[in-house]
């Protein structure tokens, strides 16, 4: 492939990292020319409501999608747990990086971790998936909306508006922020979501030769961890409406798929958990033993939790 590669990205500075990472990676193991499309999606402008209530996390994908579609860019950089389960037709997902830190970051100016918050302290987060996790360590903390990209969202915190904020400590290490990290949670304590801390890497489906050129970046761990997780989140119905968690990670040749799931209205109820390990060695089991993640928490009774679209 002769011509200049375009990658379209969102214009938050994370963003512009990843894509900036991508681009020197692409020139470095590749020998490829490129160069970045900055783009706003409807998910950077639409900030005062929460993505479970305005379309999803896909908002913050369709406008760079619809970019490679007009030809005006070639490639789109997504951090993984923004890209929905399912992509249209016309796209594929034909990449996943070497995952950074999945875990979750309580982040403070004056707590040294969640134990040490004060009774009803005020915790920013907007993730389902990590107020319902909050609340099952800590059913007395007052859990408020926060959104915006991380440096606003950090600006929100320095104003005094919460006491702590959770954040993926994947951002704040690729922007050089870490020191802003007072602790992570273990899995243990609070399961990632699905792609958290994992760069995606799409195209449209008929880019054969870039498909074939791509490949060379695809982490094969990472690559089966990951969409084990998202078969997860696809076998439910997932979306950033329910509070699903479910993290895969390796242990010596076994993968380790740790799964839960909360109820979106009643934040208090009990979590169902499961975990489960088996060798996985390629993408067809991979995909299954995610689906078998999933049936685990149907066999838990994941059909009372779910929204009636969702039970399937």
């Amino acid at each position: 492939m002769s011509q200049k590669i375009i990658i379209a990205t969102r214009e938050s500075r994370l963003a512009l990292w990843q894509a900036e990472h991508v681009k020197a990676l692409l020139e470095q193991r590749l020998s490829l020319s490129v160069d970045l499309l900055g783009m706003t999606t409807r998910g950077d402008q639409i900030l005062d409501r929460s993505l479970s209530k305005v379309g999803g996390k896909g908002l913050f994908v369709k406008e760079l999608e619809t970019a490679l579609e007009e030809d005006r860019a070639h490639l789109a950089v997504h951090s993984l747990k923004d890209v929905p389960m399912e992509l249209p037709a016309d796209f594929e997902l034909v990449a996943i990086l070497e995952r950074e830190d999945p875990r979750d970051a309580f982040v403070s100016n004056r707590y040294a971790s969640l134990a040490e918050l004060p009774q009803g302290a005020v915790v920013g987060t907007s993730s389902l998936r990590r107020v319902v996790q909050l609340k099952a360590l800590r059913p007395d903390l007052r859990i408020e909306p926060l959104r915006g990209n991380l440096d606003t969202r950090l600006r929100k915190l320095d104003e005094g508006g919460f006491d702590a904020i959770v954040l993926a400590s994947a951002g704040l290490k690729r922007l050089g922020l870490a020191a802003r990290i007072r602790c992570c949670f273990s899995v243990e304590e609070m399961i990632p979501c699905a792609g958290q801390g994992a760069l995606g890497l799409e195209i449209r489906a008929d880019a054969a030769v870039l498909k074939a050129q791509l490949s060379g970046l695809i982490d094969q761990p990472t690559w089966l961890a990951t969409q084990a997780e998202r078969a997860v989140s696809r076998s439910l119905g997932g979306s950033c409406s329910m509070p699903l968690a479910a993290h895969a990670s390796w242990v010596g040749a076994e993968l380790q798929l740790a799964v839960a799931l909360g109820d979106a209205e009643q934040a208090e109820r009990p979590l169902l958990k499961a975990l489960i390990h088996a060798e996985i060695t390629h993408l067809e089991q991979a995909l299954q033993f995610g689906e078998r993640a999933a049936q685990a928490l149907r066999d838990l009774g994941a059909a009372g939790y779910l929204p009636q679209t969702s039970q399937i």
